[in-house]
């Protein structure tokens, strides 16, 4: 890994990833939520036309202005992605077994519809990947702080790239801004970080970002899929 970091360094993040992209050819592959870091990558990665492939995960619960930026960004760039869903057995013994709203009762009931709905699916897309990026940023929470750009992730036994890792809120608003980059209208109404509709609020001024998910919690804001 080292030598894949001495690489790395200095490079802009489009360069980067099409470096990575070329040592791993057919191998990399980004996972966009459509937030705006999201965008941000996407954006990098359909205007310069590097060879990634792009998927996202729907949970089934997610906001209607979401999908509809789906359908948006998807007009705006005329490229594909991919979306994997959870398994519908899972979901259906979970629903069957506790309610619709069990992530309600407790971090552990929270963290199983976490698990079904977002980690079994993002590990199947992740299959046959070297290179997972992600539009992590080391600002977001105290428990990324020590992100690094490029990590390695043992337990799925792949490359991890943060290639915003270390950009600034301002930075990424400036990108957006400056490249007419589509986005969520809910992140005008005080939702910063946006995941899952029964999951995720607006935020008070002055609140930390991640405070609107999974707001009921004294936990560490976390899905799963990052660690």
């Amino acid at each position: 890994m080292t030598d894949i970091k001495s690489a790395l360094a200095g490079l802009s993040e489009t360069a980067a990833i099409q470096y990575l992209a070329e040592q791993f050819p057919g191998a990399v592959a980004f996972s966009t939520s459509f937030g705006q870091e999201d965008q941000v990558l996407a954006d990098m990665i359909w205007r310069h036309q590097l060879p990634v492939r792009v998927f996202t995960l729907d949970t089934g619960r997610l906001f209607q202005e979401t999908y509809e930026l789906m359908d948006l960004t998807r007009a705006r760039y005329k490229q594909p992605f991919e979306v994997y869903f959870p398994e519908t057995a899972a979901v259906e013994k979970l629903v069957a077994e506790k309610g619709m709203n069990s992530f309600y009762d407790s971090v552990e009931n929270r963290k199983e519809c976490c698990y079904i709905r977002k980690v079994v699916p993002l590990n199947r897309a992740l299959q046959g990947v070297k290179v997972w990026i992600t539009g992590l940023r080391a600002e977001q929470s105290e428990n990324r702080q020590a992100l690094e750009a490029l990590e390695w992730d043992e337990t799925r036994g792949l490359y991890k790239f943060n290639p915003l890792v270390n950009w600034s809120y301002e930075d990424m608003l400036a990108y957006l801004d400056q490249n007419n980059v589509p986005f969520n209208k809910l992140h005008n109404q005080g939702f910063v970080s946006i995941g899952c509709a029964p999951c995720t609020r607006a935020i008070e001024p002055g609140e930390h970002p991640r405070a609107g998910r999974w707001w009921w919690e004294q936990s560490k804001k976390e899905c799963g899929l990052h660690g």
